[in-house]
């Protein structure tokens, strides 16, 4: 009976667990990446949407801060990426992140706009099993020709 009750508690257990972690469907995570030409910090006209960047899905333990699951993705010829999560994350703090750009003339991160909250869970009264990401982007080395002009019009007050 020992025997049986250690084999139960070793083997049958953690299988039970790891089966609740699964979901059914894969949790898709979607978001866009772009190259901010004006370095305005947000998206403008002259942003561009980055093909073949490398970002990243990260969660980590809500209480030790650990990380406890990693997926990469890269953007297709639109900048959009999608990122299937076949686990469920109830418990964990989940972002996608922005690893490596494409263009080396656009591969500073975007100070607030490198990572991007995402939850990751079925048992939030979300039906849809897309779940999407602020935009995330970065930054060109030098500011385009026109960026000025763009930028006036943000800059302009209402009086």
């Amino acid at each position: 009976m020992a025997k049986l009750l250690l084999f139960i508690a070793l083997f049958v257990v953690p299988c039970l667990v790891s089966a609740t972690r699964m979901v059914k469907n894969p949790l898709v995570v979607q978001g866009q990446v772009y190259c901010d030409h004006c370095r305005a910090g947000f998206e403008t006209p002259k942003t561009r949407n980055m093909a073949g960047a490398k970002v990243k899905v990260v969660c980590s333990n809500r209480k030790t801060g650990d990380v406890v699951y990693e997926k990469e993705g890269h953007t297709d010829s639109t900048g959009q990426y999608k990122i299937a999560v076949s686990e469920d994350h109830l418990d964990e703090i989940c972002d996608a992140v922005l690893v490596k750009s494409s263009q080396p003339e656009c591969a500073e991160m975007s100070p607030g706009r490198e990572r991007a909250r995402v939850v990751l869970t079925n048992f939030n009264g979300i039906s849809s099993n897309t779940r999407f990401a602020n935009a995330m982007g970065f930054m060109a080395n030098k500011v385009e020709a026109g960026c000025a002009e763009v930028m006036k019009v943000y800059l302009e007050e209402d009086d």
